[in-house]
């Protein structure tokens, strides 16, 4: 399954393109990433250039295997790869400047726990990058997923667009951009950790 998500292309490229210029406006070279759910590291190295370093996290050791044989292809060396998902992953609290979590959210089973672990390995002033589907504006999508991806372990979390930018702020984060484009995407947030 990995190597077939890899050659997979961008369902909607120019959407993709917008969210990458758009995180990039937010980063500065000193800065240390984390990326949560990162697949096969395509975002990671993308973003590799305009940052110090940045570390990319998955749960599917195939998926890495992909991300490392990339980032070797491309010669980038401010990547680490390391097999983790977000519930075991632990850092020192406000010591990231940076976490994406793009394609994942909606996967979680609780991602108000996650978002609130997040905002505290973060530090003050530091961004929160998500892209989630809200699928409880979606219902004949949701539903489809529901019933044919139950058996192979897909468990999609149903929330709106509000429930999710109520589960950020909750958390502490202030929303500082919000893009969403089309009523059935992927609803593109970053939130900032206040300087306090």
């Amino acid at each position: 399954m990995a190597k077939r998500y890899s050659r997979k292309p961008i369902a909607d490229e120019a959407a993709y393109q917008k969210k990458l210029q758009v995180t990039q406006e937010y980063f500065q070279p000193d800065m240390m990433v984390m990326e949560f759910g990162c697949g096969t590291g395509g975002t990671a190295l993308i973003h590799a250039p305009f940052v110090s370093h940045i570390l990319a996290i998955d749960g599917s050791k195939k998926m890495l295997e992909i991300a490392k044989s990339k980032a070797e292809a491309e010669g980038i060396q401010n990547v680490t790869f390391e097999l983790a998902t977000i519930d075991d992953f632990e850092a020192p609290e406000q010591s990231i400047d940076a976490v994406l979590g793009l394609s994942i959210l909606h996967l979680l089973k609780n991602k108000e726990a996650v978002i609130t672990k997040v905002f505290k390995q973060l530090k003050p002033g530091g961004i929160f990058v998500t892209s989630t589907i809200c699928a409880g504006e979606m219902s004949k999508f949701a539903s489809i997923v529901a019933f044919f991806g139950r058996p192979f372990g897909l468990i999609l979390k149903i929330f709106t667009a509000s429930e999710l930018k109520a589960s950020i702020t909750n958390a502490g984060f202030e929303i500082d951009y919000e893009w969403r484009p089309g009523k059935d995407k992927a609803v593109f947030v970053v939130a900032k950790k206040p300087q306090q």
